[in-house]
C-alpha cells in the first residue's frame, strides 16, 4: 500500500494538534517548539516535510516588525485548507492506534545471568 502525505510520527501528530487548535493563526517556529517541547532540530525538518506535502504553508514576517524589536526575523507556519482536513484525520487516527497497522514488536531475549 502506497503511503501518501508526510510520515506521522508522534512528534508530527503533536505539532498537528497544536496547529489545529487555531488553524488560521500563524505560529512561528520557536513558539511551536516551546508549546510542543520539541527541539528545533526535530521541529524544523518536520515542518519542512509538512510544507512539502502541502499541509502547511510558511511565510517570513515583515522585516520592519523584527528590526524595531531588535530580534531575528520569524518564519510563520499555518495549516493549509487541505492540511486542516488531513491533520484532523491524522490526529483522530494517529499511527499505531490500530493494531492491524501497528509495527510488529519483537520480544527481547532473556538475559543470561
Amino acid at each position: 500500500m502506497a503511503r501518501t502525505g508526510p510520515r506521522l510520527t508522534p512528534q508530527t501528530v503533536e505539532v498537528l494538534r497544536l496547529l489545529l487548535a487555531e488553524p488560521d493563526r500563524p505560529r512561528y517556529g520557536r513558539d511551536i517548539a516551546h508549546q510542543t517541547e520539541l527541539k528545533t532540530g526535530t521541529l524544523h525538518p518536520l515542518l519542512a516535510r509538512l510544507e512539502l506535502a502541502g499541509w502547511v504553508e510558511s511565510f517570513w514576517e515583515d522585516p520592519a516588525a523584527h528590526e524595531v524589536q531588535g530580534r531575528p526575523r520569524r518564519r510563520y507556519y499555518r495549516l493549509t485548507t487541505d492540511g486542516v482536513r488531513a491533520a484532523r484525520s491524522a490526529v483522530t487516527n494517529p499511527p499505531g492506534d490500530d493494531p492491524a497497522t501497528a509495527a510488529p514488536t519483537t520480544p527481547r531475549p532473556e538475559p543470561n545471568c
